[in-house]
């Protein structure tokens, strides 16, 4: 099957009139043909937020004449805005600690070709996924965290997501807490997973805590990085149900099904760029 090359247009700005008119003018002027197109106002901000993808075929203006062009109307409307490609595949590195569920369902979404991206590289800081690297024909890199010399392990990984021109870094239960020095070089591209059970149960054994509570949903969150430990904005979200029949092991396998489906859809989302990111939230459109 062809495939068809589309480029994405991704706006925030004041809200104000025209704003769109002003948009699809310019596009239909130059020959796309729109394929897809969402918006959203935040009206107590008073912030217009939109997506617009459309087909390369009929466009007639390259990428560099088209920022040219449309550096005019971004000005008029004070517009925060970034152009992406379809034919540009992101380059993602996957770090992973033991727990493999979530680095599995990755690798076999990616070579079903659900996820549309480059995986130069798996980092973990034990052996565990070097099996399912190798399985895959991914370059592995065991990068051993240890306390008296974490600043050199990440140095380490800094200069390998380097080398291999990474775009996302992607959490895959990767159980070390990366430095602001780490985060600060790849604003907005690290996204990271866990349970739904902050703040109520932190620590080492959520699912323990839960147990013992008697909780009746179970969840999890995927959001990208921030310095501040977890409460960076949020993608997505999904919880399941469950009963007082559940022992921990039960509440600990829907615990990695939630985490498997949440990241990928957050992951997935990010490459097809339908992600903004305003304050500490989120727009993701459809």
């Amino acid at each position: 099957m062809e495939t068809r090359h589309t480029a994405i247009l991704l706006i925030d700005c004041p809200d104000r009139k025209g704003l769109v008119a002003a948009i699809a003018d310019f596009l239909y002027t130059h020959g796309a043909n729109i394929l897809h197109a969402d918006q959203h106002q935040d009206n107590d901000l008073g912030l217009f937020f939109m997506r617009v993808e459309w087909s390369l075929a009929d466009f007639d203006l390259t990428r560099e004449v088209f920022r040219e062009r449309f550096a005019p109307i971004a000005e008029r409307f004070q517009m925060n805005w970034r152009v992406e490609y379809s034919d540009l595949l992101p380059r993602v590195a996957l770090f992973v600690s033991r727990e493999l569920h979530c680095l599995v369902d990755l690798l076999h979404r990616w070579r079903i070709g659900e996820q549309k991206c480059e995986i130069p590289l798996i980092v973990s800081n034990h052996e565990d996924a070097r099996p399912l690297a190798a399985f895959y024909g991914i370059p592995f890199h065991h990068t051993p965290v240890t306390g008296s010399d974490k600043s050199g392990a990440e140095k380490f990984q800094l200069e390998l997501l380097a080398q291999n021109s990474i775009d996302l870094v992607v959490l895959a239960r990767y159980m070390q807490i990366l430095s602001p020095n780490f985060v600060n070089r790849y604003p907005r591209r690290i996204i990271n997973v866990h349970h739904s059970f902050l703040p109520a149960f932190s620590g080492a054994r959520p699912y323990h805590a839960a147990h013992q509570r008697g909780v009746k949903l179970i969840g999890a969150s995927s959001h990208y990085v921030t310095e501040a430990l977890d409460e960076g904005p949020i993608i997505e979200q999904d919880v399941t149900r469950i009963s007082h029949r559940y022992d921990l092991d039960d509440l600990k396998e829907k615990g990695r099904d939630v985490e498997r489906i949440v990241l990928s859809r957050a992951v997935r989302w990010h490459l097809e760029h339908r992600i903004l990111v305003y304050g500490n939230k989120t727009v993701v459109f459809d």
